[in-house]
């Protein structure tokens, strides 16, 4: 491949966005190669310039940015100074654009056969009959199932993974050179994601299409990339190919997000034995949470049979534990958490917290109840009141619960501030002037400010960088150990789950499919279904084979 001429030559580029009158360089000198059939993998944090860079490729910056020096060369010509017509002439039919959010990409009320033809009608490929057999052809290429009836069905009636095939039939619907694949699979089950790449993997090998895969998930380098290029605030830290970069790094950058990648990690991974002892020293113990034979059903309208969303769920939580919840999306897992917490009631079954039966709980008794227990969200760009400064936040369930005065409560936000790592300057900040950690860290502090005994953390750190997901790992164990903090951790992700989490318990359609101590799930699975989805996680993770045979 590296004897080819590169499809893609990125030399010295740099990037600038406007702000008044003012410009911010935020890509400094980058220069890259893609052959025909290579797979280049750009990773870094976000800020590192990596999405800009691939925007400046295909001329999709925002309005205020701008390609101050460098060059970009597509099969040797120079495109950096074409003009928006000549770059819209390249894109589809020389490079095309899986981007991440099939959500946001695909029209919801344009039926998809009708957003797969725009592209091939915009470039004249075609006239209707020619178009709608393409359609069709290209979404049986993509590997989705009764094509035709698809084409003629609109997003929401698609799943995740669907619309994500959709994009990438999209940007190969004109055989391009180039495929650029912006966090393509970032916001995918790791399933989901595995297909999704095989389909990339199988279209370059077939086609001989160059690659640029934009991502932070380093695991995915290390499974599907030639070369890696690490970005750091907008600057190339190393580069080369995959077992240079990844099993040799010469940047002290590149060492530290190997490190802090939970697939690619094995220090601080909770063991065996240690989960072994903690669970020996607390079974006398009262279990923190007890989970019993949970039956979650939702209505579906007159006349029709109701979604059962969870079926027969048990387990039971040792206290000073992290219990995991995992499973694909539709499983179930989040459905638990909020019947956990109280947000519905089930429809049969029973959950004690703290030895409190809690399904019978209404008004006043359940607003108690959950100063016992608290939730961590996923998205803390979300969960925080942008209009509240963080000693508000962090205070208002004291405030709500009438406990303590202003200087009690101000004393306890200092308190907190100090357990969660965070200065004394950023109480009187907004959520808005934190970083995504920080403002993760507040959420935690406002879980912790009724000294609850349970936290129930949903997937609190899928939205984080890695390095930054490393540090709340870490600080989710410091706490855990300080406070004797029992945690039900529910996450998709199952790196992070193996290295936080002391038992796990596995969810498929609302079902558990098996449930134990962590290392000894993801070390030796019983069941088949476990077993896939261990092989579908990126990077050194799953076991090589089946240990033993599933039991009946």
């Amino acid at each position: 491949m590296s004897g080819a001429a590169p499809v893609l030559e990125v030399r010295d580029l740099s990037v600038a966005y406007s702000s008044g009158h003012e410009w911010t360089t935020v890509v400094h000198d980058v220069s890259l190669r893609v052959h025909p059939g290579e797979v280049v993998a750009v990773v870094g944090e976000s800020g590192s310039g990596k999405t800009t860079t691939a925007q400046a490729v295909i001329g999709l910056l925002a309005e205020n940015g701008s390609v101050t020096a460098g060059q970009i060369l597509l099969n040797g010509t120079d495109i950096t100074a074409w003009s928006p017509k000549q770059l819209q002439a390249v894109r589809g039919t020389r490079v095309g654009l899986v981007p991440q959010d099939p959500n946001n990409s695909l029209n919801p009320v344009k039926r998809i056969g009708d957003s797969l033809a725009e592209v091939l009608r915009i470039h004249r490929w075609g006239d209707k009959r020619a178009i709608r057999a393409r359609v069709v052809e290209l979404l049986e290429k993509v590997g989705i199932p009764d094509p035709e009836l698809r084409a003629r069905q609109y997003p929401h009636e698609l799943s995740g993974g669907m619309k994500q095939r959709v994009l990438i039939a999209s940007a190969i619907a004109l055989d391009p050179e180039l495929i650029i694949a912006d966090e393509a699979t970032s916001a995918l089950d790791v399933t989901v994601q595995r297909n999704i790449l095989d389909l990339l993997d199988e279209l370059r090998v077939e086609l001989g299409t160059a690659i640029l895969l934009v991502t932070h998930d380093l695991a995915v380098a290390a499974d599907r990339a030639t070369s890696v290029v690490v970005l750091k605030d907008g600057r190339v830290q190393e580069q080369g190919t995959k077992d240079q970069v990844l099993t040799a790094p010469a940047s002290a950058y590149t060492r530290q997000l190997l490190d802090d990648a939970p697939a690619l990690a094995t220090s601080g991974r909770r063991t065996l034995a240690q989960a072994e002892r903690i669970l020996a020293d607390g079974a006398a113990a009262e279990p923190a949470l007890v989970v019993s034979d949970l039956v979650q059903e939702f209505s579906l309208g007159r006349g029709r049979v109701p979604l059962r969303a969870v079926d027969g769920v048990s387990f039971a939580v040792q206290p000073g534990t992290t219990h995991a919840i995992v499973g694909e999306s539709g499983s179930g897992k989040t459905t638990i958490a909020r019947a956990v917490l109280g947000f519905h009631t089930p429809t049969s079954g029973s959950i004690a917290v703290a030895g409190q039966e809690i399904t019978g709980l209404r008004g006043e008794p359940l607003r108690q109840f959950r100063r016992v227990l608290q939730m961590v969200y996923q998205n803390p760009f979300s969960s925080l009141d942008p209009r509240q400064d963080v000693a508000a936040i962090i205070a208002e369930p004291l405030t709500n619960f009438g406990l303590g005065d202003r200087a009690t409560r101000a004393a306890k936000v200092s308190t907190l501030l100090d357990q969660v790592s965070l200065p004394a300057s950023v109480a009187g900040r907004r959520p808005a002037e934190l970083s995504g950690g920080q403002r993760q860290r507040v959420a935690i502090a406002r879980a912790l400010v009724l000294e609850p005994q349970v936290l129930v953390l949903d997937e609190a750190v899928s939205a984080l960088d890695v390095s930054v997901q490393a540090q709340i790992l870490r600080l989710l164990e410091r706490l855990q150990d300080d406070l004797g903090l029992t945690y039900l951790f529910i996450s998709h992700d199952l790196a992070v789950v193996r290295h936080i989490s002391h038992t796990v318990t596995v969810l498929n359609q609302g079902r558990v499919v098996e449930s134990g101590l962590t290392e000894s799930v993801f070390t030796d699975p019983a069941q088949p279904y476990t077993r896939a989805l261990l092989a579908a996680i990126p990077g050194r993770l799953a076991p090589a084979a089946p240990t033993r045979q599933p039991s009946a």
